[in-house]
């Protein structure tokens, strides 16, 4: 298989992998054979990117960080929570969430197993989603990541989960947000712009009013937009006085964001978004936070699709952990747009002249 831009499918090519709605549940499975229709209608969803089937990647399958049970159990978990927060009064000043500790613990512990059940600790997050379930796939793509963070620190069970914990719930404050503001595409006023941002105390109080959960915890929906030089929200802390958890949510929480679709601009590549966070070092983000956590994300996931400096379209093939900008690839069209005779791959390190330009 391999990844491309929605705007390189053409009808009668066969999806790969399959597009999931916000709950989970299964929008087009694999190996329906798209029409013009569908991807119309895929694109009007905001999908810019599927997964296709190929003879020429036969054997190339992007590694998924979790099961594709476990991230179903988990996006309905999510869903379901989030939307009868967003339903539910508040009770004297309070959010009535029974068993919010429980069920989000059991979630994050088939998390945390699959994860340290993984040969390799490089991730790539490989599942397709339409534009509206961002709010609820963002928390799950973000509790992995940040799980990965966890892990790699060498964090005992205890400090996992309530990493994973606050992670899950980072943004459950946006569930006090009206709807119509979460839907906005343009730019926000200045009273609405405050109003969104009171989504970390409003997150912290959901999440401190459980008796099963950490204090340390809710700390990560409270502090995950601080920044490193204090220009942040909403105490403007700086450096130390932000919490390693809520620091690493916050990374997760970036990097996350700009490898999505949203509504107001176009997804961010992996490399780019690395990029922006190394260049976001000691000024968003503690630099060696940062160095630790792109170590451990691969920034041309297996089965996506490049063009080459020669011209050529490749698909990734293998990725290096020591040199993750030079991948193996395999060359599927030549600089004049023709197959190749027979498959080949390069291996990107052993030629130096040769480079990734895109994407595409």
């Amino acid at each position: 298989m391999r990844k491309t831009n929605i705007h390189s499918v053409n009808p009668g090519d066969k999806l790969a992998r399959p597009i999931l709605q916000e709950n989970g549940n299964t929008l087009l499975g694999s190996g329906v054979e798209l029409n013009q229709r569908f991807i119309d209608r895929l694109m009007g969803l905001g999908i810019d990117t599927l997964f296709i089937e190929d003879p020429m990647t036969d054997g190339l399958e992007p590694t998924s960080a979790i099961r594709d049970d476990t991230r179903n159990r988990a996006s309905d978990v999510i869903y379901k929570t989030m939307t009868s927060l967003m339903d539910q009064p508040v009770i004297k000043g309070r959010t009535i969430a029974p068993e919010l500790g429980r069920t989000f613990r059991k979630v994050f512990s088939e998390i945390i197993t699959d994860l340290i059940g993984r040969e390799e600790m490089m991730v790539s997050l490989t599942n397709m989603h339409v534009a509206d379930s961002y709010l609820f796939n963002h928390s799950l793509n973000v509790a992995i990541l940040s799980g990965i963070m966890g892990l790699a620190k060498g964090y005992n069970r205890n400090q996992l989960e309530e990493l994973g914990m606050g992670a899950l719930l980072f943004d459950v404050g946006m569930t006090r947000i009206p709807k119509e503001l979460l839907k906005k595409t343009g730019v926000y006023t200045p009273a609405e712009r405050a109003q969104m941002e009171k989504h970390t105390e409003e997150g912290f109080n959901i999440i401190r009013a459980q008796h099963d959960i950490s204090l340390l915890s809710a700390h990560c929906a409270l502090q995950h937009h601080e920044r490193y030089d204090g220009s942040g929200y909403p105490r403007k802390l700086k450096r130390d006085e932000i919490h390693e958890y809520a620091q690493i949510v916050g990374i997760a929480d970036v990097y996350d964001a700009l490898t999505s679709t949203r509504p107001h601009r176009k997804r961010f590549t992996p490399s780019e978004a690395i990029e922006f966070l190394f260049a976001a070092g000691n000024t968003y983000f503690d630099l060696d936070v940062i160095k630790i956590f792109c170590k451990h994300i691969s920034i041309y996931p297996v089965a996506t699709s490049v063009l080459l400096n020669t011209g050529q379209i490749a698909v990734v093939a293998l990725n290096n952990p020591l040199a993750v900008h030079r991948p193996t690839v395999r060359i599927i069209r030549e600089p004049d747009g023709t197959p190749p005779p027979t498959g080949y791959q390069i291996d990107l390190k052993d030629e130096p002249s040769l480079m990734i330009v895109k994407e595409v």
